[in-house]
């Protein structure tokens, strides 16, 4: 198995779960919530640059992210 490099890791994954439920959270399921909270910011972050490329800018400011997150 390659070891993944992760923006989100686990241990941060897990305290956002055990937050939603106090309950115990498997290291299975740590992976997966991290994998998923990726995918999503991967695509805000994606929206935030196209928005700030659209403004005429090269850096990504607090709105295009307020505006990625709410598409």
């Amino acid at each position: 198995m390659t070891k993944h490099h992760r923006v989100i890791p686990k241990a941060s994954a897990a305290k956002i779960l055990h937050a939603a439920n106090r309950d115990r959270v498997s290291d299975k399921a740590a992976e997966e919530f991290s994998e998923a909270l990726e995918e999503i910011g991967l695509e805000i972050a994606e929206q935030a640059v196209k928005l700030s490329k659209h403004s005429g800018r090269k850096t990504v400011q607090e709105a295009d992210v307020k505006l990625a997150t709410r598409n």
